[in-house]
């Protein structure tokens, strides 16, 4: 093994600006595939971050996921008579004993909870009207299940709590109506109930949709003014761990009867869009080592072709043929390890690099750096992928080399 490589280091060595030229490919191979995995990777973990924050991990709602099963049906199953168009009692909406079901799911283990009551409703100011969503909270709770309280720019989520006839509204609404905080806006919920409320607090998510749309009351004036008394239909539920929505979303809905939507369920089709994104990413900086390995053929095909007269050589001194082709592809695991080693220190660098540059997209008032992620998988991905790479490529020659008949040689048959 130590003759061998001995010999593999000279061949490289005889021919220093082709092995140095394959040793650039890999190198730069290597730290392009750790900074573009780590910026996808980066965005990736960033985006969920923000819709994993910003949005309850599990939401139940006063829905339910198939058709509730008339009485009628359950009673008399084989029925001669069967009534159709007929016209569903009127209800009033929400979560019938929302209460024991709020205390059922906060009993759950890393598990916490808020009632809310989702309607629509008009605020008007200055003569002019705009379609909101009113949401009736109770602060305390709602801080342990929202972002929102870090959002507040003026004001404060607590003031609902001393004010009943206090209102939470978002910075594009204000700018909209030109409001303040401490201005008075009417407010005419979905059943005709009109109120005016005091601006107690002012939010910006930097979501313009729903700066623009959301507003939040407490949850008893909300009842008040839908009508619905001890009624709420929604609970939004946040979790230790984020990834056990879709299990436990399936448990509460088991226990409680109705709807419960996880965050991953309701991002389904975004989560599988990361995940083609990411199949794509990887496959173009591949690409990058697989280029960076034809150098490295190319270098050893032709130290295989310019040294057959040395491998006759050592065959006729008793190295069998496993033995040359070992030469050989040590040669490209040689390139292999030195490439992936300069190259995840450059890589490294160009991820730090990466990591102080800020950028401000057209119509963000705040500037945004780029976000790296400095998992530890990315580079043992590269290492393995140009490792593999080099000695793939190295295999040909190796194998090339291996068949050299040294009678043949020395004859000057070829």
């Amino acid at each position: 093994m130590i003759i061998q490589l001995k010999v593999a280091l000279g061949h490289l060595t005889s021919r220093k600006r082709q092995t140095l030229v394959s040793l650039g490919g890999v190198v730069l191979g290597v730290a392009f595939f750790l900074a573009v995995s780590s910026m996808m990777r980066g965005s990736e973990k960033d985006f969920v971050k923000r819709l994993v924050d910003n949005s309850p991990h599990i939401t139940v709602s006063d829905d339910y996921r198939k058709p509730r099963v008339q009485p009628a049906e359950l009673s008399w199953t084989d029925g001669a008579v069967r009534i159709t168009n007929v016209k569903p009692q009127t209800e009033t909406r929400g979560i019938r004993g929302y209460r024991e079901k709020l205390a059922f799911v906060r009993s759950l283990p890393g598990v916490r909870a808020a009632p809310v009551l989702v309607d629509s409703a008009v605020l008007s100011f200055a003569g002019r009207q705009q379609g909101v969503t009113l949401s009736g909270i109770v602060p305390a709770d709602m801080k342990d299940v929202s972002t929102i309280e870090e959002k507040i720019v003026q004001g404060s989520l607590d003031a609902l709590a001393f004010n009943p006839n206090g209102i939470v509204v978002g910075k594009g609404l204000v700018d909209k109506f030109n409001l303040r905080l401490g201005g008075t806006v009417s407010v005419v919920s979905s059943s005709g109930a009109g109120r005016p409320m005091k601006v107690v607090g002012i939010f910006r998510t930097g979501n313009a949709t729903y700066d623009e749309a959301q507003t939040f009351v407490l949850l008893k004036r909300a009842q008040v003014m839908s009508d619905r008394p001890n009624r709420a239909n929604r609970i939004v539920i946040q979790l230790d761990d984020p990834y056990a929505a879709r299990v436990l979303a399936q448990r509460i809905e088991a226990a409680v009867g109705y709807k419960s939507v996880s965050w991953i369920e309701a991002s389904e089709d975004v989560l599988s869009l990361l995940v083609v994104r990411n199949i794509i990413m990887f496959s173009v900086v591949s690409a990058i080592l697989v280029v960076a390995s034809f150098g490295i053929y190319n270098t050893i095909s032709t130290i295989a072709m310019e040294k057959t007269r040395d491998i006759a050589i050592l065959k006729s001194m008793g190295f069998h043929a496993r033995d040359v082709r070992l030469i050989f592809l040590l040669e490209g695991s040689i390139v292999g390890v030195i490439g992936s080693s300069f190259g995840l220190a450059l890589g490294v660098g160009l991820m730090k690099l990466l990591s102080t540059i800020q950028l401000k997209p057209p119509g963000v008032s705040d500037k945004v750096p780029i976000p790296i992620w400095w998992g530890p998988e990315q580079y043992a991905i590269a290492a393995a992928f140009a490792l593999t790479s080099c000695v793939a490529a190295a295999y040909l020659p190796a194998r090339r080399a291996s068949r050299v008949q040294p009678v043949d040689i020395l004859r000057g048959a070829s």
